[in-house]
């Protein structure tokens, strides 16, 4: 039996690293489901261009999921313009991409502060305000490199585990707690063509996604409430097959399908301008310190 599809239209998402890319094709698509969101973003400018664009069921809210006081004032002022958050997209994060011998430890800590610790903090606040209402949905964005180690990008790879692993833990315990009507979903794409995932290759039998791709998949786990959601979805076959081979067909496999090349060989010069962004991604690394000079210089720009 099918299951049935839940209503969205009249509740309230936030976002998180909503001005582009994944989390604003997001919004448009809860937009066209009748559901006001909160456009949260580091980057205040181009998310009240976002929320314009959406239409007056939308707002821009200034957030860096680093700190606990930005988070929560966003989820505060979601409340107060749209109504209690009944969805939260935990999708803000960055992908620098390199040899992990070649990273510094700053970038090591942004990614880390942002991609897991960012949706930590965000669990962590929601959490109690859907406990309490009996309802709730949380969206945590990891990656198809939250599933199988990725040269190219290490640490990028392990915080996307660790939010798979994060999900999956805490979604235990509200099951032990009896908060069964508070729902968790974690999303797993491949590269999707937006600025963070430009300048890569392609691995054969998996063409680049669109936002739009991962827009739609989110939709459908809130309708459905999907936990594990793959896209495309014929990676979970694939990953899975991975899992079961003995290790040397399995990585046979992959270079024969130059999955290990798809982040390992990056075009240095399309990525500049964005590598350039995400080193300046986290108060305390704006430009004008030396870090967005050394990666400057790493992708020759």
């Amino acid at each position: 039996m099918a299951r049935q599809s839940r209503i969205l239209a009249g509740q309230t998402a936030a976002i998180t690293g909503a001005a582009r890319g994944i989390g604003r094709a997001t919004a448009q698509a809860l937009t066209r489901k009748g559901m006001n969101v909160a456009v949260g973003d580091l980057d205040i400018e181009v998310a009240r261009k976002t929320a314009s664009e959406l239409g007056p069921t939308a707002v821009a809210l200034s957030l860096d999921v680093t700190e606990r006081e930005s988070f929560a004032r966003f989820l505060e002022d979601a409340e107060t313009q749209l109504g209690p958050v009944d969805v939260l997209i935990n999708n803000a994060g960055i992908m620098p991409v390199g040899r992990f011998l070649d990273e510094d430890d700053l970038a090591t800590r942004r990614m880390v502060n942002i991609n897991l610790h960012g949706v930590i903090l965000g669990m962590k606040l929601v959490l109690p305000r859907m406990i309490s209402r009996g309802r709730g949905h949380i969206v945590n964005i990891s990656s198809l490199a939250g599933k199988v180690g990725t040269p190219g990008v290490a640490t990028y790879s392990a915080t996307k585990h660790a939010v798979v692993g994060l999900t999956e833990a805490v979604r235990g315990e509200l099951r032990l707690m009896g908060a069964t009507d508070v729902q968790l979903s974690y999303v797993m794409p491949f590269v999707v063509n937006t600025e963070l995932g430009g300048g890569l290759d392609q691995a054969r039998g998996l063409k680049k996604l669109q936002p739009t791709d991962v827009a739609d998949a989110i939709v459908d786990a809130l309708q459905h409430g999907t936990v594990d959601v793959w896209v495309p979805k014929s990676s979970k076959r694939m990953t899975k097959l991975g899992t079961l081979l003995p290790r040397g067909l399995a990585e046979g496999m992959a270079r024969a399908m130059k999955a290990d090349r798809v982040l390992a060989d990056p075009d240095t010069k399309v990525r500049a301008a964005y590598e350039l962004r995400a080193a300046s991604s986290e108060p305390g690394s704006e430009p004008g310190s030396d870090e967005p000079a050394r990666i400057a210089e790493k992708t020759g720009s």
